[in-house]
């Protein structure tokens, strides 16, 4: 009996996304211009890289804005929608939905622009989420004015994405007849290269200024005799010197014979105040965040406590974040129910904001009934 069959097994299709990288010629890159991968996009990811606070906003609004829930009529299609929500793979190295949806906003207020792909197997059913780099993908105005073809580089040329209904593409204030759209950074560049000039001075004068270096001045006397021993009387000084200031923490005195002055360079000089050119730039850069200053550790104000106002401009940013992200989610859904024979719909529900202070809406609905029990007894009576 032979330990292999002869039969040969069958072969399952892997499945790959069609926005991945596409492997072709090695001099690739010399096909054209793509619109996504636009100088500013690797621009865009230095400055998160170097402005601290720009990063932390963007990660601040991606767990501000997440927190959603799907619901559908049919017990059975919900089941195995909830189960396939928390279980699909994402990327390769990430699990459920709330993990593809964090990815791709991240990249939409990065880059202006996000896409995302849902990946099938051979059978037809959904293997995985993919959040696509832009710098592969091409976005061309379609034949009917309207729509939007999104093509993929594959060696010397661009092809058109064959199932564009498994593809999601989200754009961020565009501008009027674009494709691409707006990165919430637009505008930051210059500001942030303002900051960092500072930031970079800041370090030079506090290496030049905090390491302390000193001047040690011989000067010789008007006798012929000083004046003929200066230089080996200068060395000696200097080799004193050096190995007093050698002993690290140990203490050693300095003794030497002659007019010897000692003086600590820079000391004389101050280095300019970095407060108020600092919190100018970094208040333009908050308020292209919309994300009040205490939630990204800047603590300019007395009080910390976040202001109605405050919070319902906040709540109304996140808002129209989250209509961008809402036919993302229901299109995945979507697909996922029909590719399992479910007719029932899908239906978004996303988790309330809750920015206020527990302890003053506590109070505010206290007041109210209050005033309700007021009206009453006024009314009774």
């Amino acid at each position: 009996m032979s330990l292999f069959s002869k039969k040969s097994a069958a072969k399952t299709a892997v499945p790959v996304p069609q926005t991945g990288p596409q492997g072709g010629h090695p001099f690739g890159i010399l096909d054209g211009y793509a619109p996504l991968s636009t100088p500013q996009v690797k621009l865009y990811y230095a400055l998160r890289e170097a402005v601290p606070v720009i990063d932390a906003a963007i990660f601040k609004l991606v767990r501000l804005t997440s927190g959603f829930e799907v619901k559908c009529r049919d017990t059975r299609a919900q089941a195995a929608l909830d189960r396939f929500l928390q279980q699909v793979p994402v990327g390769g190295n990430q699990c459920g939905i709330d993990a593809f949806v964090a990815t791709y906003f991240e990249q939409l207020l990065t880059c202006g622009t996000a896409v995302g792909e849902i990946v099938t197997d051979g059978n037809g059913h959904i293997a995985a989420l993919y959040n696509a780099p832009l710098k592969d993908i091409e976005l061309r105005r379609s034949t009917n004015g309207l729509d939007v073809d999104i093509y993929v580089h594959s060696g010397c040329e661009a092809e058109l994405v064959r199932y564009r209904d498994l593809v999601m593409l989200s754009v961020l204030n565009p501008e009027p007849g674009q494709l691409e759209g707006n990165s919430m950074l637009k505008g930051l560049p210059f500001v942030s290269c303002v900051l960092m000039k500072i930031f970079g001075t800041i370090g030079t004068n506090w290496e030049r200024v905090g390491n302390v270096r000193f001047a040690v001045t011989y000067k010789p006397q008007n006798d012929a005799i000083d004046r003929a021993y200066a230089k080996d009387r200068a060395l000696q000084v200097a080799k004193e010197w050096g190995e007093t200031m050698q002993t690290g923490g140990c203490v050693k005195d300095f003794v030497a014979v002659g007019d010897v002055q000692i003086k600590v360079i820079g000391a004389d000089n101050q280095i300019l105040d970095s407060d108020v050119p600092v919190r100018q730039m970094l208040e333009q850069i908050v308020a292209k965040t919309g994300l009040p200053p205490f939630m990204l550790g800047l603590s300019w104000s007395s009080t910390e406590r976040m202001s109605s106002q405050q919070a319902d401009a906040l709540t109304s940013e996140l808002e129209a974040y989250r209509r961008i992200l809402t036919p993302v989610i229901l299109q995945i859904c979507g697909i996922f129910l029909r590719f399992n024979g479910f007719v029932a719909d899908a239906q978004l529900l996303w988790s309330d904001i809750t920015l206020q202070d527990r302890v003053e809406e506590s109070r505010a609905v206290l007041f109210e009934a209050q005033a309700s029990k007021l009206l009453k007894e006024g009314d009774s009576r």
